[in-house]
């Protein structure tokens, strides 16, 4: 199953991004983009890929763990960028990003302890994924128009590991499902 480690915001800031989102999609040359649906708006902290079956409770374990040892942290979403010259859009985050880090770099550990084989590693960059596109797009008015956005503030308290079911249908427009296969409370007393 392809699975990633995540934190999701509460659908109250779901909706506040859905607001701004939607004020994105008035601007010109916004039928060009590949919007992100709700169901999608998560900041993924490691990609695990395709994972065999037998290495998920293990996997699971060791997340478990790493989310012990992070403790909950202040977090809302911020601004706007993007990656790739336009072909990803995004908003950033605000608030205990070092924790954000370290939890990042931690369900990195406990893939590779889990006998996952992982990327080269990079300077994890908080962001949650709002559009893409298949060619370079000059999203410099969407990201001025998000330079001005912040979520309410929250408290991350919990690591999600999502399994990313991807279209078959060959619709346009159709978006992977997600779904949470383990969520672990933040801190010691979790």
């Amino acid at each position: 199953m392809r699975l990633f480690a995540a934190v999701l915001p509460p659908e109250d800031v779901i909706r506040e991004l859905a607001v701004e989102v939607g004020r994105l999609k008035e601007l010109p040359g916004a039928e060009g983009m590949r919007w992100t649906g709700r169901a999608g708006w998560h900041f993924t902290l490691a990609f695990y890929g395709e994972v065999d079956d037998e290495l998920v409770p293990e996997l699971t374990a060791r997340l478990a763990r790493a989310a012990e040892r992070t403790g909950p942290f202040p977090l809302a979403l911020s601004g706007g960028g993007q990656f790739g010259r336009g072909r990803a859009l995004w908003t950033g985050a605000e608030g205990d990003l070092r924790t954000m880090r370290l939890l990042s770099e931690r369900t990195e550990a406990a893939a590779r302890k889990a006998g996952l084989p992982m990327d080269e590693h990079r300077r994890y960059k908080a962001h949650l994924t709002v559009a893409r596109s298949r060619d370079a797009v000059d999203v410099r008015p969407y990201v001025r128009a998000l330079h001005e956005f912040r979520s309410r503030t929250w408290t991350v308290d919990e690591l999600v590991l999502v399994r990313s079911n991807l279209p078959t249908s060959g619709t346009p427009g159709e978006q992977p499902r997600y779904e949470a296969v383990a969520r672990q409370a933040l801190g010691a007393a979790g």
